[in-house]
């Protein structure tokens, strides 16, 4: 019995493309069931209200503002469960031995403060 002939690979263009529609078989999402896609949709769906006010953000480990929990007391406040921030307020809180004359003002003088100003509610 002869050997099964060998498939040589032709390096045109159709196979090219062939080897393309392969590789993105791969790169392309799963598909979902119906339930899945419509869970997806109400949760795009979900009704949402942008409120106004202020909410402090905390302090994080690093130093910097953590203001999702700003936004959802912001939220919380206005009778909703959680919030995404969308604006924050910044300023300078100081202490009053700033504003004295001839005081020379230290590192720790001053921190900034930030606030949670509008946020989008659900």
């Amino acid at each position: 019995m002869p050997p099964a002939p060998v498939e040589r690979e032709n390096p045109g263009l159709i196979n090219e493309i062939g080897k393309l529609f392969e590789k993105s078989k791969s790169a392309l999402p799963a598909l979902k069931n119906p339930g899945e896609t419509i869970n997806d949709l109400s949760n795009i769906a979900r009704p949402s209200t942008v409120v106004t006010g202020r909410a402090a953000c905390v302090v994080a480990s690093n130093d910097a503002p953590d203001c999702k929990i700003g936004a959802d007391r912001l939220c919380q406040s206005k009778g909703f469960r959680e919030g995404k921030g969308i604006d924050t307020d910044a300023f300078e809180k100081c202490s009053p031995l700033v504003y004295l004359p001839g005081h020379k003002r230290g590192p720790n003088d001053c921190k900034t403060e930030n606030f949670v100003t509008r946020a989008i509610c659900q």
